[in-house]
């Protein structure tokens, strides 16, 4: 078996040592690599190219944003996953907007945060229910728009379609079982529309697409 490779980013050495031990549980999961500072977290991320780096907020030298604004530079095919006790507004849209593919609070139950591996590394996003009301009310517009703007004039309605599903929190089996697709046309589908909105995840894809008013809040529902 193919394991997720994880790389953890937290200044509390307790936090990492009871986080690993969790995840090394798992067949499928690897701790290979461990960071005290966001300095740090982007020289192991860099070194190691995990498949998913788990980044918490407030570390020393560098803080969870600017960490994942490089290893996203650095190491694009890097899924990054915020673990962390704060949902203050600035933090959560700075990290998104970062291009992290989750967000969770530290109060989530393990296993929570074992399926929330598995989606970000399977180019789905993960946000804490806390975290999604938050971008829904800031993002949500009215769905008037210049021209230039229509999202027909950038997304195909299938893509768009594909987009809404997974705006609901629908993982790619599950928008194929909708759609009665294959799940490799899903992922072909979103591939497309992460190009065309040069994003890399499906957290960033959504995030713009409210910003636009190609989504609204019915759509997410």
């Amino acid at each position: 078996m193919e394991k997720i490779t994880l790389l953890l980013a937290d200044d509390h050495v307790l936090v990492r040592e009871g986080t690993c031990k969790l995840l090394e549980r798992e067949e499928d999961l690897h701790v290979v690599g461990e960071a005290g500072d966001g300095e740090e977290a982007v020289r192991l991320a860099t070194e190691l190219r995990p498949d998913v780096a788990i980044i918490d907020i407030a570390m020393p030298k560098l803080n969870g944003i600017e960490a994942t604004q490089q290893i996203k530079t650095l190491c694009p095919a890097t899924a990054v996953l915020i673990l962390t006790a704060y949902d203050d507004d600035p933090y959560v849209f700075a990290l998104l907007e970062a291009g992290a593919a989750g967000y969770l609070l530290k109060n989530v139950r393990g296993r929570d945060l074992i399926e929330a591996i598995r989606a970000v590394h399977a180019g789905e996003s993960v946000l804490h229910p806390a975290i999604a009301r938050k971008v829904v009310d800031r993002f949500t517009r009215p769905p008037s728009k210049p021209p230039e703007e229509r999202v027909l004039d950038q997304l195909t309605e299938r893509e768009l379609e594909v987009l809404k599903l997974a705006a609901q929190g629908m993982s790619n089996k599950d928008i194929a079982r909708h759609l009665n697709l294959s799940v490799r046309t899903i992922q072909a589908h979103l591939s497309t529309v992460f190009s065309k909105m040069q994003v890399g995840s499906r957290t960033e894809a959504v995030v713009q697409a409210l910003q636009k008013g190609w989504l609204t809040l019915e759509d997410t529902l």
